[in-house]
């Protein structure tokens, strides 16, 4: 996955994890996700994070689970590492996760010091290890549906960052930075491959784009 010396290997992924459980929040491998944690469980779950390997899943809550004490997951996420950590005068944590590997939930185990835990599957994707290049990825259609879905939600667009951001960047950049529904954030993470990822933000595009254009019958 990468030459750093703090790197995990697929080999070395423990069995339990801490989890992050946040709506509409998407992580994927090689991301970077910023986080301000201040609720002290997640304060917790960060400080254990540091000293026993530096890994915490984020995951969504169920849709249906919305406002309950202990909601219900789904049962893909994706755990990243702590590669940046600051605390803040008002005794925030501020942290970077770096998008490692997806799991499957098989269980979830007794919460520890308020935080969430789960026992995680790997095994369905080791492939997340190796980066993709993405060469399949028809860039003049996506840039024609970006240009489109920006206009419609008045988006301002660097394009020529855009245009020299590799394939497999690009698109784990759109994936978890445009405003999609919790629900296709999780097809976005779900989807096997880089090329079904694709496939999946396109609809997820065209869709936005027709619903915005469609006035009081747009899907919400």
């Amino acid at each position: 996955m990468t030459d750093s010396p703090f790197a995990h290997r697929f080999e070395e992924l423990p069995n339990t994890i801490p989890v992050f459980p946040l709506a509409g929040v998407l992580l994927l491998p090689r991301g970077r996700l910023p986080l301000n944690i201040f609720e002290p469980r997640y304060l917790n779950m960060v400080r254990d994070a540091l000293g026993a390997g530096r890994l915490i899943g984020m995951i969504q809550p169920l849709p249906e689970a919305d406002g309950a004490a202990e909601p219900a997951l789904y049962r893909v996420g994706c755990a990243g590492r702590i590669t940046e950590f600051a605390e803040t005068d008002d005794d925030r944590l501020l942290i970077t996760l770096t998008g490692v590997c997806r799991f499957t939930v098989d269980q979830e185990v007794t919460s520890m010091r308020g935080y969430r835990r789960v026992v995680a599957d790997w095994s369905r994707f080791e492939s997340d290890f190796t980066a993709e290049g993405g060469t399949g990825l028809d860039r003049e259609a996506l840039t024609r549906r970006l240009r489109l879905y920006f206009d419609a939600h008045d988006i301002t667009a660097d394009w020529d960052t855009i245009r020299d951001t590799p394939n497999e960047r690009l698109m784990t950049t759109l994936a978890m930075v445009c405003p999609f529904a919790p629900n296709e954030k999780q097809a976005l993470l779900e989807a096997d491959d880089l090329k079904a990822r694709s496939t999946v933000l396109a609809t997820l595009l065209d869709m936005a784009t027709l619903g915005e254009k469609g006035g009081d019958h747009a899907r919400h």
